[in-house]
């Protein structure tokens, strides 16, 4: 009975040392290989204060406000940065929807039932080093039904699913591009 007991009052410690061990390999594999979160390396590229600035499409303008409000949120969680009136800001970015455009990919009974929707978006950005301007097409694949008005609810999903991958693509490239100044600060 004493041995059981003495086995029971080693598993807690065991499984308390076997997690502050991982966490702590964990640590030292991240710091030792040099990561730095994405909103650092932003930083090398735009300031704390930017303005954004989203052109509204005459076909489909019910798509600005999504893009206006999720770059909004870009800048405050991963740039760290604030959102400033224009004449304020020193960093700018202006985002223009180019459209889209809807391929379809499967049929049946004669109806398209899945379809691709290629989403194009320009960003003009005024940054540390200058202006800088990146368009980035996006793909989303989606399926789709018969019914006209659940269609429309689709496709207005499939844009904002593209825009959304647009946006994040857009943080990959300034990520890469703070990346890169970094990289020439440093020799």
């Amino acid at each position: 009975m004493r041995n059981e007991s003495i086995k029971n009052v080693w598993k807690q410690p065991k499984k308390m040392y076997f997690s502050l061990l991982t966490a702590m390999t964990a640590l030292l594999l991240l710091s030792a290989c040099g990561y730095k979160p994405s909103s650092h390396l932003i930083r090398n590229v735009f300031s704390d204060s930017v303005y954004v600035e989203v052109v509204i499409d005459r076909v489909e303008p019910e798509n600005a406000p999504y893009v206006k409000d999720e770059m909004n949120r870009l800048v405050y969680t991963r740039f760290k940065g604030h959102l400033v009136p224009k004449d304020q800001a020193e960093s700018q970015i202006r985002i223009d929807y180019k459209g889209s455009t809807f391929t379809p990919l499967t049929y049946e009974n004669g109806y398209v039932v899945r379809y691709r929707a290629n989403i194009k978006v320009k960003f003009d950005m005024i940054t540390k080093q200058g202006k800088l301007s990146k368009t980035i097409v996006s793909v989303f694949d989606s399926d789709i039904e018969a019914s006209s008005l659940t269609s429309s609810a689709l496709r207005t999903e499939a844009i904002r699913r593209g825009l959304e991958k647009s946006l994040n693509e857009f943080l990959a490239y300034a990520s890469a591009k703070g990346m890169l100044v970094e990289e020439s600060n440093k020799e």
